[in-house]
C-alpha cells in the first residue's frame, strides 16, 4: 500500500490509523528502564497495551529482563520473536493450555501464575510427561480481590504443596496492587505499602519454610512509582508507561512520561460552529476508561463516540477545523485501543518510519 511507504508524512496518510511517535516512546521506555535500575528492581513490563514483539524487544534493549503476558497464546508470540523470560500472570487452566505451556517450555522459559493446586497438579503432570519443567509463581490477593489465594495460611500450604511436585518449579509470589492505582495520592504510598507488605510476610514465611521465593512480582503503570520503592518487591510488570495515556497521567497520578500514542483521523462534517465529526468512532478508539485528548487543540473536547463517529465540541480556537482536515486524538487508554488495529504506524517528525502488524491481537486463549 502506498501510503505505509517509508517517509510518508503523517498528515498525507489515509485515516483512521494508529500512530506511535517512536522518539517518545523510546524515551518512555529508557525513562522507566532507568527508574528501575536506580531503584534496583527488575523490569518485566506487561504487554497488552502493545501486544507487538518489536516493541517488547525495545524494551528488552533498553534492560527489560523478559515480559508479562496475559494469555499463553501471547506467550506464544513473544518466544517466537526470541524472549526467553515470560511471565504469564494468568490462571491457566485446561489440558489444551497446559499441553501448550509445555511446548511454549521447547522456546522459552516460561512462568505461570496459580492459584490453587487444582491449576497446578494437571500442569506439572502435563509437563513431566513432556519432560519439561517451567516455573510457577502464586498470585496472592493482596486487597484487589479478583483472583488470588488468601495470605498467611493458604499461601504457605499451596507453596508447600507445589514444592513437593514434579514437573513445575516454585519460584516465588506475585500480586497486584490495582485496586490502589487511583487513590488518593497523599495516602497512595502508605496504602500502597500496606499492599505489598503482605507479599512481604508471604515471602517470609516461605524463605522460613525453606521454600523458594526468588520472585516478588508486583506494579503496574498506576503504582510503580510508589511500588518499585517497597524492598521485597524484586520485580515490576508495570507495561503501559511507554505510551503514558491521559489516564495514567490524569486519573493515577503518574509523572515524567509523555503521551506517545494517537489515533489519526479526519474531519468528515461539520454541522454547526461548535461542532465537528471524526471518521474514528469505537471501532477505532475505545472512550470508555478516559476519553482521547486532541492534540494540538486545546479547546476541542470528544464529547460522543458512536460505531464510526467521534464528535468534538469546539471552542473558539478550534472552530477554523474544516472537512478534510486531519485531527491526533491522544488515547486516552492504550490496552482497549490497541486490540482494535492490526497495526502500529511508527513516526519521527511526523515522517512515517516503520509499520509493526500487532501480532497479539486476537490472541485470547
Amino acid at each position: 500500500m502506498t501510503q505505509t511507504a517509508s517517509g510518508n508524512s503523517k498528515f498525507d496518510l489515509d485515516t483512521p490509523i494508529l500512530c506511535i511517535d517512536l522518539d517518545v516512546m523510546q524515551s518512555n521506555i529508557d525513562k522507566m528502564a532507568g527508574f528501575m535500575h536506580e531503584r534496583g528492581k527488575q523490569w518485566r513490563p506487561h504487554q497488552k497495551c502493545h501486544k507487538t514483539p518489536a516493541i517488547a524487544l525495545r524494551q528488552a534493549a533498553a534492560g527489560a529482563i523478559g515480559v508479562t503476558c496475559a494469555k499463553v497464546s501471547e506467550a506464544e508470540v513473544m518466544a517466537a520473536a526470541g524472549i526467553r523470560d515470560i511471565l504469564v500472570a494468568n490462571m491457566i487452566v485446561g489440558q489444551p493450555k497446559w499441553d501448550r505451556v509445555a511446548g511454549l517450555c521447547r522456546q522459552a522459559d516460561p512462568i505461570i501464575a496459580c492459584d490453587h493446586y487444582a491449576q497446578v497438579e494437571p500442569l506439572a503432570a502435563t509437563c513431566r510427561r513432556r519432560g519439561v519443567t517451567p516455573r510457577v509463581i502464586i498470585e496472592v490477593n493482596i486487597g484487589l480481590d479478583r483472583v488470588g489465594i488468601a495470605p498467611g495460611r493458604d499461601t504457605l500450604e499451596l507453596a508447600e504443596a507445589i514444592d513437593k511436585l514434579e514437573g513445575v518449579e516454585l519460584a516465588g509470589i506475585m500480586g497486584y496492587e490495582g485496586h490502589l492505582l487511583r487513590a488518593d495520592i497523599e495516602n497512595k504510598r502508605e496504602q500502597i505499602n500496606d499492599a505489598i507488605g503482605i507479599l512481604e510476610q508471604c515471602r517470609d514465611g516461605m524463605l522460613q519454610k525453606g521454600l523458594c521465593c526468588d520472585i516478588v512480582s508486583a506494579g503496574g503503570t498506576g503504582s510503580y512509582q510508589f511500588t518499585s520503592d517497597c524492598p521485597a518487591v524484586t520485580e515490576l510488570q508495570c507495561g503501559g508507561g511507554i505510551f503514558a495515556d491521559p489516564m495514567y497521567q490524569y486519573q493515577m497520578g503518574v509523572t515524567g512520561l509523555d503521551f506517545a500514542m494517537t489515533v489519526l483521523a479526519t474531519v468528515v462534517s461539520r454541522p454547526t460552529l461548535e461542532r465537528a465529526i471524526l471518521d474514528s468512532g469505537r471501532k477505532t478508539l475505545n472512550p470508555d476508561h478516559q476519553m482521547p485528548v486532541v492534540k494540538g487543540h486545546s479547546d476541542a473536547e470528544p464529547v460522543r463516540f458512536s460505531a464510526e463517529h467521534c464528535e468534538l465540541e469546539l471552542g473558539p480556537e478550534s472552530q477554523n477545523l474544516k472537512i478534510g482536515d486531519k485531527v491526533e486524538l491522544i488515547v486516552g487508554y492504550a490496552d482497549f485501543t490497541t486490540v482494535l488495529h492490526d497495526q502500529f504506524h511508527g513516526f519521527i517528525d511526523d515522517r512515517l518510519e516503520v509499520v509493526w502488524p500487532i501480532q497479539g491481537r486476537g490472541k485470547l486463549q
